[in-house]
Parts: structure tokens; sequence; C-alpha cells
């Protein structure tokens, strides 16, 4: 007989219009004492009458103590649903792109909870978040192999989120054999990921719609790239006729890239880098006199949990004020954030407080988010996280 838990009169409300997650105090542990059940262990769900709602699997120890993974509950978690939903993935990632280098798999987005799957050609790099999907590694490994028959798999397992579930850390290749070089290709611009040794998965496929915007307004432009990794965004400039190109981050390795990448699309003389802590390269820079003509901000998260919102929105202001300090009398600004806890109004007044502080105008021309290989679960928010504004900055 399969394990089960049972919600508490009422609690099943947002299982039934489409969560995916369920927490402890929801739990009616009279019924079904949570902390009986095996970590990682798959369950049936029952509302407080007892009727099924679907499967999930548990974690105990976790505020998120269990995760849908169908409402179906003869169903389990295994190679056939992963096919299934593998499948699933890849028709719609077939429809959207030509070319086979996307997010294959966005988690709750397609119904597979605590599963990463970015795919770079026949390299696929794979993320498990949670206990419940790590049960299941040998399984997602056998699933992938049937659906794409991949040269090699790379399991990047070292996220936060493996943290809070209590998992080990895990680089490595489970399947197959690694080329020398793993290649991708966005908005017809190529670049190497750096699959084991880079940020997540080696690539931030999200952004791809928003550099695509983007690439249409740089030609002839001088263009600063912020926290720019590998250069996503500022090799791209380059590729689609920005003048100049100065890309700066806090990592040494990923400029390194970002001159491996440039020079692999004949961009070495266009694009520059600089090694630094951003705010201390803003005020260099303005020290120094510099203006240019598009500027791109794209921190990583200043809020990573709810109890950092207030100092993670100082941060953002802070950024787009200094930042608009080097654009010239009619400039252009790309203000993204990947903060889930901040909302796309409060990056609106980040940016408006920023242009007011230096009397200037600006007009929203932008509004994006992430790319559809990312999406969203229409009843869990936190599946949206991508903001990304472009603002014309000008004087009067």
């Amino acid at each position: 007989m399969p394990q089960t838990l049972r919600l508490k009169k009422n609690a099943d409300r947002r299982l039934k219009a489409g969560h995916l997650w369920l927490y402890s105090n929801e739990i009616d542990i009279q019924a079904t004492p949570l902390k009986e059940l095996e970590p990682g262990a798959q369950a049936v769900i029952e509302a407080a009458n007892g009727k099924p709602l679907g499967v999930a699997y548990v974690n105990p120890h976790s505020l998120i103590c269990a995760r849908v993974v169908s409402r179906d509950a003869d169903v389990r978690l295994d190679r056939s649903l992963l096919v299934h939903r593998f499948n699933q993935a890849l028709g719609l990632r077939e429809r959207l792109f030509a070319k086979p280098f996307y997010r294959l798999v966005h988690g709750e987005g397609d119904l597979l909870p605590g599963l990463i799957v970015d795919r770079f050609d026949d390299v696929l790099v794979v993320q498990l978040n949670t206990l419940g999907m790590e049960r299941v590694r040998d399984e997602v490994i056998a699933a992938l192999d049937k659906v794409l028959s991949p040269r090699a798999i790379v399991f990047k397992n070292d996220s936060s989120g493996r943290r809070l579930e209590q998992l080990e850390s895990e680089v490595a290749v489970v399947h197959g054999e690694l080329p020398e070089q793993v290649l991708l290709e966005e908005n017809g611009v190529r670049f190497v990921a750096p699959v084991l040794d880079g940020q997540k998965t080696g690539w931030f496929y999200d952004h791809r719609a928003n550099r695509a915007w983007l690439n249409g307004l740089v030609a002839g432009k001088r263009v600063l790239d912020l926290f720019s990794y590998v250069g996503g965004w500022g090799v791209q400039a380059a590729a689609h006729g920005a003048s100049e190109v100065l890309c700066i981050d806090a990592s040494e390795a990923a400029l390194e890239r970002v001159a491996e990448n440039a020079a692999l699309n004949g961009l070495h003389e266009q694009v520059a880098v600089g090694h630094g802590d951003v705010f201390e390269a803003l005020t260099a820079l303005r020290a120094e006199g510099e203006r240019f003509d598009v500027v791109v901000l794209d921190p990583p998260a200043f809020i990573k949990k709810r109890k950092d919102i207030t100092n993670g929105e100082r941060a953002y202001a802070r950024l787009n004020r200094e930042a608009m300090r080097l654009l010239g009398r009619d400039g252009l600004l790309l203000s993204a954030s990947c903060s889930m806890h901040l909302a796309e109004e409060r990056l609106v007044e980040c940016v408006r407080g920023a242009v007011r502080h230096q009397d200037r105008h600006g007009q929203i021309l932008y509004r994006g988010g992430q790319a559809g290989d990312h999406p969203i679960h229409p009843a869990i928010p936190e599946t949206a996280y991508l903001k990304a504004l472009g603002v014309r900055v000008f004087r009067n």
C-alpha cells in the first residue's frame, strides 16, 4: 500500500486551484504523521474526507513538505512518467525554437518540481534541487537518454536549493563523454558554455528574448555590460553592430570567457573587459568621465528571501542610480532583476527614482520577462521571476 498524506479541512484549496506545493502546517498530522514518512518518498495526497488528490514526493524536514508530481493517484514519479513529461517539454521547445539550445525542463513550469534541464544540442545539464528528485536520479538519466540520446549528461548539483534540502553538492558527468567545448547559439551568436565551472548550468537562456530586443537598438552605440558573466548581453550587442562594448564582472574566469566568446564571433576588437566590483567600477568610470549610449544591468538576485526585500530594493535603487550617471544625454538603460521577491512595479520604482534623482526624464519602452522555455505555472507566482525594463533616459 502506498503511503498517504491527509490534508486538514479546506487545506486543499490551493491544490485544487492548480498549485503543486504543500506546506507542513496544511497536513493533518494526527491522521498521517508527517515525521514518520521517509524523506524523499512518494505519497498519495488525500483531502480531509479521504478523497485522493494526487501523488507527491515528501520531505518532512522542509517548509514545502510535499510537491505534487501527478493529479492521478495511481501514477508514480518513475522513468515512465519522466519520459512522458520530457516528451511534452520537448514538444513545446521544438515549437518555439529552430535550434536545440534551450531550457528543456523548468521545474514546476513543466510539472516536474525540483528538476532543471538545460540543453546545449547533444549535451544536457541537469540540476536535481530536491530530495524527491534526487531519489529518482537514475530514472532521470535513463529517461533523458531514451528521449534525446545525448552525447553527455552533466549533473550540476550545487544550488542553494539543495542545501536547503540537506543534499550534498555534486558536479559530475554522469552519462557519456563531455566534449572539450560545449557550444550554444543564441540570437545568431555563438558562445562557449562553461557547464562544469560556470554559474548555474553554465548559461542563462531566460533572457533570450530581452537580449533580442536590445540587439535591435545597439548598432553604432557604445555599450556597458555590467555583471556581464560570459558576455551574453555584451558579445551579442557587438555582433549586432555596437561600436564598442565594455564587459565588467567580479569573476576573472567569466571575463576570460567573454574574451573567448568575442573571439569565437570575430569580435575581439569591439569587446573589452574590466575586472572588479561593479559598484566600484561605476565610481571609477564616472571619475574618468566615461559615457555610454547603452548600459545593461543584469545583476544576480539581490533578494533571495523575503527578509532581504528592504535591503535588496535599496541595492537595486543604488545600482540603477549609479549606472544612469554613465549614460549620455539620450541613453538607453536595460534594467533587469531575477529576484522573484522583487515585484515588477518595485523595479519600475527603482528606475523612476534613479531618473528623478538626476533630474532627467525616463520612458519605459520595453517590459520583458523570461523566454518561453521557462514557462510560468499560472497557479505558482514563484515561477515568474524575471523582469527586464528597457528605459530611455534623456534630458530636457
